[in-house]
């Protein structure tokens, strides 16, 4: 009998449903369903305070369009997992115990980098262990694409086309943050894909005045309206040539509750008109994962059985081109995938006019 557990751990996102379907379905069938599957309850905390649910054939059915995780999720930030808490437990030593307790022949860890993070230090510490990529972001090293993304895409893309009817209507500015505190895929897909006339991302630093430029010359072309698509994290060119630490204290002191309402009031001041913000937050890794999640997440989930099976650990199941593909752990800890400023999307977004603030 071989006993596999599995957690869902960081910030949910659609498609963690449809892998853990995919995931348990491959199981069933390569092991002729002598296998035991252990699902940990949020994500890693399931897994230090023993807290799991020994699953059953009927608990994957009927999940493959929900959103959300059926195993529940939480944060654990990387950097507190070797730190002893205040009630004396060692985070690390519980999560080898529990898993040595339950007889485990693999854990299987979804999530983002933070996750992969702890995902490598459990391989490291001796656990077979197997990651599937998840994150609206889409910026896990290693990997073309994780699930999630595309159907954060469609989601802030609605958004961006709803705001567009009202937009033109009023002959406002409207700005439309996306989420994205340090890579801006979504910000970038999001915004070609509902026409956004400025789309500004973490890794180009824009000059308000470029910004306030582009504007007026839609303004002076006869376009009544603009809609500016703006990753959470965007940074101006002034702030990036500032230290981390000072960033974050000018940060803190900012009466600004994000970068969409920072931005409008930094326009205002140089246009003297006034500039609307729709922050849409989570309702973008909220809702059901769209057709391509519940495929690319569903080949994750069988790639992740098979790597099971070869008895092949330490690995992320990952999308390189046209196939799934495993790449170590080693490597995936610790890096983000940012968007390259002269990759060819964004080459396509200056092509059609659009500007990035720089």
């Amino acid at each position: 009998m071989k006993k596999i557990g599995v957690l869902t751990s960081g910030g949910d996102c659609q498609g963690l449903n449809p892998a853990l379907r995919g995931l348990a379905k491959a199981l069933y069938t390569a092991f002729d369903d002598d296998v035991e599957i252990y699902g940990f309850a949020d994500g890693y905390r399931g897994l230090i305070e023993n807290d799991w649910k020994l699953m059953e054939k009927d608990d994957f059915s009927g999940i493959l369009t929900r959103g959300g995780t059926i195993l529940g999720t939480s944060r654990r930030p990387f950097k507190l997992m070797r730190v002893i808490d205040e009630s004396g437990v060692d985070k690390v030593a519980e999560m080898k115990k529990n898993y040595k307790k339950l007889g485990l022949d693999a854990i299987v860890i979804l999530g983002g980098n933070g996750t992969h993070k702890t995902a490598n230090l459990l391989s490291e510490e001796g656990l077979n262990v197997v990651t599937m990529p998840k994150t609206i972001d889409n910026d896990i090293w290693g990997t073309d694409e994780t699930f999630g993304f595309q159907s954060a895409v469609a989601v802030a893309t609605n958004v961006i086309d709803c705001i567009h009817t009202t937009a033109t209507s009023h002959g406002r500015v409207f700005i439309v943050e996306i989420m994205g505190h340090k890579v801006g895929w979504l910000t970038l897909y999001a915004g070609i894909a509902g026409g956004a006339d400025i789309i500004l991302l973490p890794e180009i630093p824009y000059n308000i005045k470029s910004v306030v430029k582009a504007l007026k010359a839609r303004e002076k072309a006869g376009k009544n309206f603009s809609i500016i698509a703006v990753a959470e994290g965007a940074i101006s060119k002034e702030d990036a040539a500032l230290s981390k630490k000072e960033r974050k204290a000018k940060q803190a002191a900012s009466p600004f509750s994000s970068k969409g309402y920072e931005l409008a009031a930094e326009i205002e001041k140089e246009m003297g008109r006034e500039i609307r913000v729709c922050v849409p937050g989570h309702i973008q890794r909220g809702g059901d994962p769209n057709a391509y999640d519940r495929v690319l997440s569903t080949r994750l989930g069988t790639a992740a059985a098979e790597l099971i099976k070869k008895k092949q650990f330490g690995y992320m199941v990952a999308v390189k081109g046209e196939s799934i593909v495993p790449v170590p752990l080693s490597e995936v800890a610790g890096k983000l995938k940012y968007v390259p400023v002269d990759s060819e999307v964004v080459k396509s977004a200056r092509d059609l006019g659009i500007s990035f603030g720089d």
